[in-house]
Formats: C-alpha cells, sequence, structure tokens
C-alpha cells in the first residue's frame, strides 16, 4: 500500500505541533550541526516544493531530476529561507505539503517513471513519510513515540542497512526505528548497540532523511 493517507496524517501533525511556534524558537538550535529549527524547516518545505515538482512533471510524461543544480541551489535555498518568521514557515510549509497531497491524487500509475531513487513514483510517498516524521522530532514538534506502527515498520526496514552485518539488535520497532534513525538513544533495545553506518542511498547533506 503506497501511503499517501500517511503522509497526509504527518503533514497534519507536524502543521499541529508548528502551530506555537514563535519567531525566537525559530533560531533555536538543533541537533543537526550548524543547523537551526528553521533551517530544518526551510529544508522539509522545499522538499515538499521539488517533491510536488517531480510528481507534476511525471504524471505530464515528462522526467526531471529532484534538484536541477542549474536552477535550484538547494543549499542556498535553505539558507535563505531559515529566517523567515514562524508564520511564514507554517504558511510556506502548508503551501508545498497541500501541492504534492494533490499532485499525489493525480497519480494514476505509482510505477511510473521519476528520475528519483527506484526511479518509481512510488518512492516519493515513501521518501517524503521518512522526512516529515524524522525532521519532526529535529524540530520538536514530535518524538519517536508519537510515529504511527505502520511508518516505524517501514522505517526500520529501509534504515537497517545501517547496521554492520554482523549485528544483531532487537527490540520493538519503535525504538528501534527511533534508534536507526538517530533519533533515540536506544533504550528497550537487545544487543550491543554498533556505530551505524551511513544512511541508504547516501547522506549527502547533514539535514537530509530521504
Amino acid at each position: 500500500m503506497i501511503p499517501t493517507a500517511g503522509v497526509a496524517d504527518a503533514h497534519r501533525h507536524l502543521l499541529r505541533a508548528l502551530g506555537g511556534l514563535t519567531d525566537a524558537e525559530v533560531g533555536a538550535p538543533t541537533t543537526l550541526p550548524g543547523w537551526t529549527r528553521g533551517h530544518v524547516l526551510a529544508h522539509v518545505t522545499d522538499a515538499g516544493r521539488a517533491l510536488a515538482d517531480l510528481v507534476e512533471h511525471a504524471v505530464r510524461g515528462v522526467l526531471i531530476p529532484l534538484y536541477d543544480p542549474a536552477t535550484h541551489d538547494r543549499d542556498g535555498i535553505i539558507e535563505a529561507t531559515a529566517g523567515r518568521t514562524a508564520d511564514e514557515h507554517r504558511s510556506a510549509l502548508r503551501e508545498h505539503s497541500e501541492r504534492l497531497e494533490v499532485a499525489w491524487s493525480r497519480v494514476a500509475d505509482w510505477d511510473q517513471p521519476v528520475n528519483y531513487r527506484d526511479g518509481k513514483l512510488s518512492s516519493t510517498v515513501f521518501a517524503r513519510w521518512r522526512e516529515v516524521w524524522i525532521h519532526a522530532v529535529d524540530v520538536g514538534a514530535a518524538t519517536p513515540a508519537d510515529w504511527p506502527g505502520d511508518f516505524c515498520e517501514h522505517a526500520v526496514d529501509f534504515l537497517k542497512e545501517r547496521l554492520p552485518h554482523d549485528a544483531i539488535v532487537t527490540g520493538p520497532p519503535r525504538a528501534l526505528a527511533g534508534w536507526l534513525s538517530g533519533r533515540d538513544t536506544g533504550d528497550g533495545l537487545t544487543g550491543d548497540l554498533p556505530e551505524l553506518g551511513p544512511w541508504p542511498g547516501g547522506r549527502p547533506r547533514s539535514g537530509d532523511a530521504r
């Protein structure tokens, strides 16, 4: 099942949790190196814009990269928009999240090719699911305890590649998902917790959760 409804729920949770965010809190640091809360929100928002562009073009049969370096400076956009006011962050996040959900509603074939991840439109949904829930923790809008069970199972399946091949770590899916994503200490897990490997598919930027 393609979890478009799950992503919509994640969007709503994040926006509700950000309802009381102040301008001062936007500039507060996060655990992501060099990133404030505003940087994380700028990243999640611009990723929504980029995914919406990708899906809208794919539905028309046009393949584009998620980020075209000739037209979009990903890091530059994040730096330029990180200092938005809290209201501006909420408005932009809502706009691009809703636009992405509308684009998905027009998809007839989730196996349709895209120039992203495994080459299927379905990968855009799972990527956004991970991005919103994981970065919700970074901005203080959630903890792994808030993550839905089906999301935790997906996250474990995606992130288990970070474990060394000879490592055996067991525990509840939520605890595993939190630890494998670097958003929890691993309390409740059994085994010698090893140093985790790179993010599946590469993690070139500190804010990436896809």
